[in-house]
């Protein structure tokens, strides 16, 4: 296909990668210019309604590292990346106009602040300029799911087995290919430090079980570390309900939740490590945990901005506390249960934690302390290095009672951490950090 003597930009969202990129797939092949963009918007580093930063450190530093691994990925492609630390509503306009810019690609997000966002860009860039926007981070893409959003089952099962049996996951986009002209502007860029963000440095924890690097190439690495190297995935059902340790689960999810690797990269490598190594009911899990984090994003898309509401998609009043003493004594790990504590250090202290943990903390949250579970899922935002909005609030949805569990279920924490910590191990560990603050 002939390209035009054209300029692409692609604005950079939670799709930092070059390998089955939407945007910079159909860029490269239509146009001879590509120029990349991605902005450290300062309203995600502001102060929330609840009094903590919407992103803190740790997430923060995995983001970074994940931009500047994007830099040299597209730099090996001859395309230059623009790194700012402002407002993208006004500077993607600014690059238009000063790059002569014809078209516009970007990833399609629904949740509110970032609909906002896309919505108000539209209104601010000239009416010659191009836009392309698209779904790129599900597993089942949008147009090959069996059923319209109004009809998406509320039962998690039922929207499995319909996808399962209908759909056929899309072959990943190919790589883009080093662009013959030279793309490079005549400005360098390099990302913010934590410092600049105004947000404290931080160092890796000796016990923490995620202390990997942001970024396409740590993404891939831990890939060819589980899958092919330990061949822990085939373990991976009987072992992902674990709490210490690198190997208990994929830990997959920081780099699919900032788009540093896509869901069906993931889901292609299961199926060669499936005809090639083996295939059992730990490797169908782990797209079992895929589809389950494609159904809280179709859950988003349907309902919309419910999910941040403290009904839920529900719609239920319950009495919901907001004491700050109670919420601190949460979040330090200073509760009636050890388990929960030690969980809550554990974030604190890595940016980390558990699913099971995750699945106890916030059923004590918002079930036993009956906290308002949007404070929860906002902690849980700022701190998590593996944050997706959908993921997350769906997830704290459905602990909460407002969301997609139609049994309604509370977690008994003693038994739990009885089943899950036998011998207190991971309670030790971590509860004995508050002996030295």
């Amino acid at each position: 296909m002939q390209k035009v003597k054209g300029t692409a930009l692609v604005w950079f969202r939670n799709d930092l990668r070059i390998s089955d990129h939407y945007g910079l797939f159909h860029a490269s092949k239509s146009y001879e210019k590509i120029i990349a963009y991605y902005s450290f918007d300062p309203k995600q580093f502001s102060i929330t309604s609840w009094g903590f930063k919407k992103t803190e450190s740790f997430r923060a530093q995995f983001l970074i590292e994940t931009v500047q691994q994007l830099q040299l990925d597209l730099a090996a492609k001859n395309i230059s990346l623009i790194i700012e630390h402002n407002d993208p509503l006004e500077r993607i306009p600014h690059w238009i106009e000063s790059e002569k810019i014809e078209v516009l690609y970007f990833q399609k997000e629904w949740t509110k602040e970032e609909r906002e966002t896309e919505e108000r860009l539209r209104s601010n860039l000239p009416n010659s300029v191009e836009i392309h926007a698209a779904y790129d981070q599900f597993l089942f893409h949008p147009e090959d799911v069996p059923m319209s959003l109004d009809q998406l089952p509320e039962v998690f099962t039922n929207f499995r087995k319909q996808c399962e049996k209908n759909i056929a996951v899309r072959a990943c986009y190919p790589e883009v290919e080093r662009q013959e002209t030279s793309n490079a502007l005549q400005e360098t860029f390099a990302c913010p430090s934590l410092s600049d963000l105004g947000l404290n440095e931080i160092s890796s924890h000796p016990n923490s079980a995620f202390p990997f690097k942001g970024g396409s190439k740590a993404a891939k690495e831990r890939i060819a570390h589980y899958f092919w190297g330990s061949k822990k995935l085939s373990y991976y059902k009987n072992t992902r309900n674990g709490l210490l340790g690198l190997d208990y689960s994929s830990k997959l999810s920081a780099w699919l939740g900032n788009g540093s690797l896509s869901a069906r990269e993931i889901y292609w490598e299961v199926r060669k490590y499936e005809s090639e190594i083996k295939k059992n009911q730990s490797t169908y899990w782990l797209i079992f945990e895929l589809i389950w984090r494609d159904y809280f994003k179709f859950i988003s898309l349907k309902h919309q901005d419910a999910i941040f509401h403290l009904g839920g998609i529900l719609n239920k009043r319950y009495e919901w506390e907001n004491s700050p003493e109670v919420f601190q004594n949460w979040v330090q790990g200073k509760t009636k249960e050890p388990f929960v504590n030690a969980n809550m250090l554990e974030l604190k202290k890595t940016g980390w934690m558990s699913n099971r943990g995750r699945q106890n903390v916030a059923s004590f949250f918002a079930k036993e302390i009956y906290m308002d579970w949007r404070m929860g899922a906002a902690y849980f935002e700022s701190q998590l290095i593996d944050y997706d909005v959908h993921s997350n609030y769906g997830n704290w949805m459905y602990v909460a009672g407002v969301g997609n569990d139609p049994r309604d279920r509370k977690f008994n924490i003693r038994s739990q951490a009885e089943r899950y910590d036998t011998n207190g191990t991971f309670q030790q560990l971590w509860n004995q950090q508050n002996l030295f603050e």
